[in-house]
């Protein structure tokens, strides 16, 4: 499934929309079957103000797609596990420093 285009949320008085954000990575890649991961995706977006969110996506009427802020953190933690990427971790992260392993 694909994110969706206009969602918009109000956290901790502050307004998250997907249709202003940058899309930096998701789990919707393709498994020889289908895109979706048993009816629900998640990606991760950053607002154009640098704040960071996943929006939790579901196809099942029984359940609601929800958006989630995250620290700069948890959104580079989430971009390591998501596999597909939009966008490389350095333009992801700008000015977050990566160690050689």
């Amino acid at each position: 499934m694909k994110p969706l285009e206009d969602f918009t949320a109000v956290v901790n008085r502050k307004r998250y929309s997907t249709r202003t954000a940058t899309l930096l990575a998701g789990n919707d890649h393709w498994d020889g079957h289908n895109f979706e991961r048993h009816g629900r995706n998640c990606f991760l977006f950053r607002s154009p103000r640098g704040a960071y969110f996943a929006l939790h996506q579901t196809c099942w009427s029984e359940e609601h797609t929800g958006l989630e802020p995250l620290t700069t953190d948890e959104a580079a933690d989430l971009w390591e596990r998501l596999p597909e990427h939009r966008v490389d971790f350095d333009d992801a992260f700008p000015g977050m420093t990566l160690e050689d392993a």
